[in-house]
């Protein structure tokens, strides 16, 4: 299960006179910055591919994790506690250590989650999944760094793209039908994928209108990570209902 929340959290405008001291002017802060995002995205990814590995490979475990319901209820309260948290409490996500300890509550949750949501496919699925999104978020991540494109001024238009998709999920609930699960699936597929990128640009900073404060580091990750785990299921669920 995966969540994305108000992206807009700890950012500010790279023209505003009064924040140009914050735009990354300095390459050796700004590399820091991204080696650190990146740093803690892959611990991140690391672990939920863990959890992912563990419920989907290990039969003893899957078993005992479907039959014991409450597990799962336990670890979607955690995870959207620990995203409120850091969603909302500027100084908690700020300040070491407590910003990677409410992290990584977040994580094992956010992993566990997730890997009851990938044991309920097939294993060559769940691969196929890994496979493509990590193929397709290098590509976006690529393509951040490279484009002339200002992807930052489409934080409106995204967050209207996820109402919309919401209430077609909402709607996907109620219609059992194959071809309407593929197109939500897809749809979901395209607009984190465009969210990574705008997430991707955020941290860059530079030339782009919209940055994210160095503070942030936590939060960057953490949007990061969400955007790909969304990416992820989407893609598993096109796969698993092509195959249905």
């Amino acid at each position: 299960m995966a969540y994305n929340y108000n992206q807009g959290y700890g950012g500010y405008d790279a023209e505003d006179p009064e924040v140009k001291g914050f735009d990354f002017s300095d390459q050796s802060i700004r590399r820091g910055f991204i080696r650190k995002v990146y740093s803690i995205l892959m611990v991140q990814l690391a672990i939920t591919m863990g959890f992912i590995a563990l419920l989907c490979y290990e039969p003893k475990t899957k078993a005992f994790v479907h039959n014991t319901p409450s597990l799962f209820i336990v670890a979607l309260v955690v995870m959207i506690v620990a995203m409120i948290t850091l969603a909302c409490c500027g100084e908690v996500r700020r300040k070491a250590p407590i910003n990677y300890v409410m992290l990584f509550i977040f994580t094992i949750a956010e992993g566990f989650l997730l890997g009851v949501s990938a044991s309920t496919y097939k294993q060559d699925a769940v691969l196929m999944a890994v496979g493509i999104t990590t193929a397709v978020c290098l590509a976006l991540t690529l393509f951040a760094f490279q484009t002339k494109y200002d992807f930052t001024m489409m934080g409106g238009v995204l967050l209207v793209a996820v109402i919309i998709l919401l209430v077609f999920g909402i709607v996907a609930m109620f219609v059992h039908n194959k071809i309407v699960q593929l197109v939500y699936a897809s749809l979901g597929a395209l607009i984190f994928s465009i969210y990574l990128v705008y997430d991707t640009q955020l941290m860059m900073g530079g030339k782009h209108k919209y940055s994210i404060s160095p503070e942030e580091y936590v939060f960057a990750a953490l949007n990061l990570y969400l955007d790909i785990v969304n990416i992820f299921m989407y893609i598993l669920a096109i796969i698993g209902h092509a195959r249905d």
